[in-house]
């Protein structure tokens, strides 16, 4: 058999397994949406189930065996399922906009593309949008693993009666977006002042003498390289795509390992799915070892926490609240018993929500 045989052979056994996927994921759909007609005759029937998913692509990374890795067969999964939620019912998501922000990007990576987006000026809008109803779910950014906390997001959870749905980690690479062919034809670099700060090393190093504009947000920036000659922006590959911008550097960013987390935020929280996390905000009251005894619950039932925050309450002088996330789902027994103790002990305690742990 010659050489152009053999990749003959090989190609139409490739177009016959695409054939074998397709109708696999057309039954698949089908299915979803008998599901979804058995879901519309309960009131209390939710299409998205963030907890059915994370369980899907555990198990799809859990099988895997290569070559592809498990971030890859996991993407693959997550956009069938984000097609075949589309087809039984639309779902909207708020984000802070606009598009082709981090946040739109952190969008895609848990929802899938097929879903509507809706960006947002702010994260009071975002919050807003799904209070309102505009958008069934909203992702809004809480912390970077460089910057710290988003003050403004905690803020929000104080007087919202949002929950908390699901959370993503979204590594954070910056591009050096351009039309420009050469490093020396660019004279303005254009970038949110986070990013500016998080590639300071790389620009003092490769651009230390072109002006750097900082701008409301990166995808503003890539906006504007297409309106400015010898311009480039510091952004995302997606905002790259959007404008139609080619990476001129790739990576940018002084610390590989720049990382931010959202949350997911709709009306409520999803059942236990195996692998969650809760959310809660508590306050002490104004005694000596107060917060200790806040604490101590955790311990005693050997709860994980996982990260505490402390912020202005917002009611009085030198009063604080704490933001506390733990390993474990508030309808666990273990969670449960825990929680009923520190309600003895708080003086207020807001249960935010429980959620599956990030995939990847």
């Amino acid at each position: 058999m010659s050489h152009h045989d053999k990749i003959r052979k090989w190609r139409d056994r490739i177009d016959a397994i695409d054939v074998e996927i397709h109708d696999l994921i057309n039954d698949r759909v089908r299915i979803a949406q008998e599901i979804a007609r058995l879901k519309s005759s309960d009131p209390e029937g939710d299409f998205y189930r963030p907890e059915r998913e994370a369980q899907i692509l555990r198990k799809v990374m859990e099988r895997n065996q290569g070559p592809l890795s498990d971030e890859a067969v996991a993407a693959l999964f997550r956009e069938i399922m984000s097609a075949a939620l589309a087809a039984e019912l639309p779902v909207r998501i708020g984000y802070l906009g606009p598009e082709g922000t981090y946040s739109h990007a952190a969008v895609l990576k848990h929802f899938g593309k097929f879903v509507d987006t809706a960006p947002q000026m702010t994260i009071d809008d975002v919050f807003r949008s799904v209070e309102k109803g505009d958008s069934n779910y909203g992702v809004v950014p809480v912390e970077n693993s460089i910057e710290g906390v988003v003050t403004h997001t905690l803020d929000k959870f104080l007087d919202t009666p949002l929950k908390i749905s699901g959370e993503v980690r979204l590594r954070i690479r910056h591009q050096l977006l351009s039309n420009e062919k050469k490093l020396e034809d660019v004279h303005t670099v254009y970038a949110h002042n986070q990013s500016l700060a998080q590639c300071r090393a790389w620009l003092g190093a490769n651009l230390p003498t072109v002006r750097l504009d900082a701008v409301s947000s990166n995808a503003e920036a890539a906006k504007l390289v297409t309106e400015h000659d010898h311009a480039a922006a510091i952004a995302s590959t997606y905002a790259g795509e959007l404008y139609a911008l080619d990476v001129l550097a790739g990576d940018i960013e002084d610390n590989p390992s720049n990382t931010t987390r959202f949350l997911v935020i709709g009306k409520q929280s999803p059942p236990p799915s195996g692998n969650d996390k809760s959310s809660l905000i508590v306050s002490s009251r104004n005694q000596p070892g107060a917060l200790h005894r806040l604490l101590t619950p955790f311990a005693e039932h050997g709860i994980s926490m996982t990260r505490i925050e402390s912020r202005p309450s917002r009611q009085a002088l030198w009063e604080y609240v704490f933001f506390i996330d733990i390993d474990g789902h508030q309808h666990d027994p273990v969670i449960r018993d825990a929680l009923a103790q520190l309600e003895g002990e708080a003086a207020f305690l807001k249960i935010l929500g429980s959620y599956p742990t990030a995939i990847l």
